[in-house]
């Protein structure tokens, strides 16, 4: 059965690294959301702007038809997206069954020094609290909870474990 797995958190939890080692480990292609978003949002989040969720509707709908496109051909992709509340959740989820959420959950204190070590991303460590505040994280009967404190191969033996 195909899967579409979402890897969801805030900025500097991982997403794109796990994203990675977890397509890589089931030989499937990874794509990071945010590559999806028009120019428009990409200005606003590198001058320090966070987006409204009206910015967010059509980066989700990409994403969406990303995953319904995989699924119906009855591939498996790997997606890093914040997809940080549940209604951009059940966005993605729309008629697509496969879908897999994971929850890669940190605290403001180690996402925090993560995000003072990276440079060149438009995600400034400044904006990380409006991205904890906007945060509502999902159940475990809605997602796979990971913590992020483990190396990134302990994550994704979890993540593949629990699909078991």
């Amino acid at each position: 059965m195909s899967r579409a797995y979402v890897i969801m958190g805030v900025a500097g939890s991982g997403k794109t690294t796990v994203g990675q080692a977890l397509a890589g480990r089931l030989g499937v292609p990874f794509y990071d959301g945010d590559d999806f978003h028009p120019p428009e949002n990409v200005a606003r989040m590198s001058a320090g702007v966070p987006l409204t969720d009206a910015d967010r509707e059509p980066w989700l709908e990409r994403l969406h038809d990303l995953i319904a496109d995989h699924l119906a051909r009855d591939a498996t992709v790997v997606i890093a997206c914040s997809a940080l509340k549940q209604s951009y959740r059940a966005q993605l989820r729309a008629g697509n069954a496969g879908l897999c959420i994971v929850y890669l959950a940190g605290d403001m204190d180690l996402i925090n020094a993560r995000l003072s070590r990276r440079a060149g991303h438009f995600m400034k460590a400044e904006m990380l609290q409006s991205q904890f505040d906007a945060l509502e994280p999902p159940s475990p009967q809605n997602a796979i909870i990971v913590a992020v404190d483990q190396d990134v191969e302990t994550i994704v033996d979890k993540i593949i474990e629990y699909e078991r």
